[in-house]
């Protein structure tokens, strides 16, 4: 990812080899990541059995949360894209029988369309 990029808040494909010592404590045998998405410092990373979103918090980025979502759990998902005067968007994920949707704000210029295409691929 290009810096200019990255300072813009892209959603950006990552490579698997940068990701190799995260995702030698999270995979389970058998699972292999297929796609990873980086959003400013934020992960979406899609595997054959599940979607694995990685929120780096703090300063520094070294606290981080990793959340678990198996594609079967995910009931309905939605986006809203950025209009004229509101420059963010949003991505809804709703999970199993939860009534509050999961949500992730991208800001004005990152590829929300990408990243809800891929959800799509691998939830529907």
């Amino acid at each position: 990812m290009g810096l200019l990029s990255g300072l813009m808040g892209n959603a950006s494909e990552v490579d698997g080899e940068e990701l190799e010592s995260l995702l030698d404590e999270i995979l389970a045998p058998g699972e292999n990541l297929e796609k990873a998405y980086k959003v400013i410092r934020d992960l979406f990373l899609f595997t054959n059995k599940r979607l694995i979103l990685v929120d780096k918090q703090g300063m520094t980025g070294s606290k981080m949360e990793v959340l678990s979502i198996p594609y079967g759990k995910i009931t309905k998902f939605s986006k809203e894209s950025a209009g004229h005067f509101d420059m963010d968007a949003e991505l809804k994920i709703w999970i199993g029988s939860d009534k509050e949707p999961l949500t992730k704000n991208f800001k004005a210029g990152d590829n929300i369309n990408e990243v809800y295409r891929i959800l799509s691929r691998y939830a529907l």
